[in-house]
């Protein structure tokens, strides 16, 4: 009976303290720490995938840069939907193969959205990566990127303005040229009219 009255005593002090905001050291506190939260940040379809063995690789954490160890030839690996997947961190052994253009071609309705929103994103390293991704693309499916290149160079444009991605936005919409030809012209210079063609 004496505990039960000591908890009401208790509960009835704590009653009576001011509420309290919480430190920023709290932060750093392990009690308050809660391992099991859900994170507000959903995972990417690559880390996603990956957690659950859907891709046959894994990642080799170097000092510096993350390479992918293939468990099997990439060869031999059926691209859809792995493709897609990787378009998000990176696919160039992918893209590397023989016989990638005509795997990677009927994938690209699903693809582009993918670049468009890694050229879309506002972490600098990303649109780097998935520039360098759509100049990869484009050398290997060649004219065939020519029909979903409009929905690029939106993104493209925007990243153009910014002086320190000038020139690299000039010299992959180059590359984009070569590999599709005389007609990637018309479509780049409809969305951006300052561009120099390689052919003028």
């Amino acid at each position: 009976m004496s505990s039960g009255i000591q908890m009401k005593t208790k509960t009835a002090a704590q009653k009576s303290k001011p509420c309290s905001q919480p430190k920023p050291s709290d932060k750093l506190n392990p009690k308050t720490i809660d391992p099991f939260r859900a994170y507000s940040q959903p995972p990417s379809a690559f880390a996603a995938t990956y957690a659950r063995g859907g891709i046959p690789c894994r990642l080799v954490h170097g000092s510096v840069k993350h390479k992918l160890q293939w468990e099997c030839p990439p060869e031999t690996v059926s691209f859809d939907p792995l493709l897609l997947t990787l378009a998000e961190e990176g696919f160039k052994e992918l893209l590397l193969v023989e016989g990638a253009a005509e795997k990677a071609i009927p994938l690209l309705p699903r693809l582009v959205p993918v670049l468009k929103a890694a050229l879309a994103h506002v972490d600098d390293e990303v649109f780097e990566r998935a520039l360098d991704a759509l100049v990869q693309l484009s050398g290997v499916v060649g004219p065939s990127l020519n029909d979903h290149l409009k929905l690029l160079l939106t993104n493209l444009l925007k990243r153009s303005m910014d002086k320190k991605y000038r020139e690299k936005v000039t010299v992959a919409l180059q590359k984009l040229e070569h590999y599709g030809g005389k007609a990637t012209v018309a479509i780049i210079k409809s969305k951006i009219p300052t561009y120099c063609s390689i052919y003028s």
